[in-house]
């Protein structure tokens, strides 16, 4: 299935899911697990488990922007400031640390392929809505790296920053 049936899918269940939720103004119970969309680095489908209140695992596989490749990170979070509480929405702030792998292709051919393995250290907000099973999150990660290139490209650990917006439905 082609990158963009992949999209479309995931995007036409979201905004079903969505759909379903209740239209009273009631705070609506929100399991433990969403899944969604998020744009950025990467794009693509992103997934979130909460442990309890304050800590979760947060994930997303895509496609990576800056140079291509299948992009794949996991991340454990603390959420541990609460910015604002209002009736709508609560806006937590979270910190965490996670791992990353990229598959890179720098478009010079096979031979020119690429593994880059990363620490990721993660900030961000998120607007957990209190009235449908949704969130909306807004994150940026640094990444120490090591590349598997054999070429000046590989080598050494090297930086590089993530960043991404998002949305996911919870069950």
């Amino acid at each position: 299935m082609s990158s963009a049936k992949v999209v479309a899918v995931l995007t036409l269940t979201c905004a079903v899911c969505a759909g379903a939720a209740p239209a009273s103004a009631d705070q609506v119970e929100k399991g433990n697990f969403g899944l969604g969309l998020i744009v950025g680095e990467p794009t693509g489908v992103a997934a979130k488990l909460y442990l309890s209140d304050t800590t979760a695992v947060a994930g997303a596989a895509g496609f990576a922007f800056v140079g291509g490749g299948l992009h794949i990170h996991a991340d454990y979070l603390w959420h541990p400031w609460v910015l604002t509480r209002e009736t709508k929405f609560v806006l937590p702030a979270y910190i965490g640390l996670g791992a990353r792998v990229l598959n890179h292709n720098r478009g010079r051919g096979t031979s020119s392929d690429d593994v880059h393995l990363g620490i990721r250290g993660v900030v961000g907000i998120l607007f957990d809505f209190t009235e449908v099973p949704l969130d909306a999150f807004l994150e940026v990660a640094g990444v120490l790296e090591y590349r598997t290139a054999g070429d000046s490209h590989g080598g050494f650990p090297k930086f590089g920053i993530n960043a991404g917006a998002g949305v996911r439905y919870y069950f």
